[in-house]
């Protein structure tokens, strides 16, 4: 009970700093930290996200969201959730763990090459760059949202450096943009694994409350920081998670 509580604040407030990146503490912690199996993690992560997403992004709502690019990416990934959830279904979970860590390697890498922000046809702007941001935010969106049901994560660790490096949104832009992305990847991904999944509520509770309240907390106080400073520090907890990830998968 006390490693969910723990875990699930720090679920949420890398949620509100980052615009991302709980999913892939969320179910890591659950499987190895909490003890349910990767069926069972997946679903929770994808609600307690879902959840935390959404609390976190209510301070942010009357600013630095991306509405088109919401709508856009968020619309593309509701069928590839349940196109990823199928293939998932298909594959070992450990290989999925594997591969889990991987990717987020590749966003951690990516993060961090690139450091200089510069606005791109997606970012706010005049409505003449849509029809070059539209191609783009559609695949983002079919990526992110097969990823989402394939490995029952919300896409904030992707979703934000896709953001950022592809559509050229800024750093504080692309946070919240990414929240309201995550909540909708979360609900299509969680209604594609919910066949069969029964709610535990005592460890589900115990970890989604303090990741919500930690969520809004962050998200108030993450207006104080760089965007430099938040985009080294996400790169670095995708590092350590996927070593986390990848030793634990390993050594099971």
């Amino acid at each position: 009970m006390i490693a969910a509580l723990a875990l699930g604040l720090i679920v949420g407030i890398v949620l509100g700093v980052v615009g991302g990146g709980g999913s892939i503490i969320a179910v890591p912690a659950l499987v190895y930290g909490v003890g349910m199996s990767p069926a069972e993690a997946i679903p929770t992560s994808l609600l307690v996200v879902g959840a935390s997403s959404l609390a976190a992004l209510l301070p942010r709502f009357k600013e630095g969201l991306n509405w088109p690019v919401v709508a856009l990416v968020g619309a593309a990934g509701i069928p590839a959730a349940w196109g990823g959830a199928a293939v998932g279904r298909l594959l070992d979970p450990n290989m999925l763990m594997l591969a889990f860590a991987a990717i987020m390697v590749i966003a951690g890498i990516r993060m961090l090459v690139r450091t200089k922000e510069s606005e791109g046809s997606c970012s706010t702007g005049p409505t003449r760059a849509f029809r070059s941001c539209a191609p783009k935010a559609v695949a983002v969106g079919v990526l992110v949202g097969f990823l989402t049901g394939l490995l029952g994560v919300g896409g904030g660790f992707l979703i934000t450096p896709a953001l950022t490096i592809l559509l050229g949104l800024r750093m504080k832009e692309a946070v919240g943009t990414s929240l309201a992305i995550i909540v909708i990847n979360s609900a299509a991904g969680f209604s594609a694994h919910a066949a069969g999944y029964t709610i535990d509520w005592v460890p589900v509770l115990a970890f989604a409350v303090p990741a919500i309240v930690g969520s809004i907390v962050a998200a108030r106080l993450a207006r104080r920081l760089r965007d430099h400073h938040v985009r080294i520090s996400f790169a670095m907890l995708i590092f350590a998670v996927a070593a986390w990830v990848t030793v634990g998968t390993v050594t099971a």
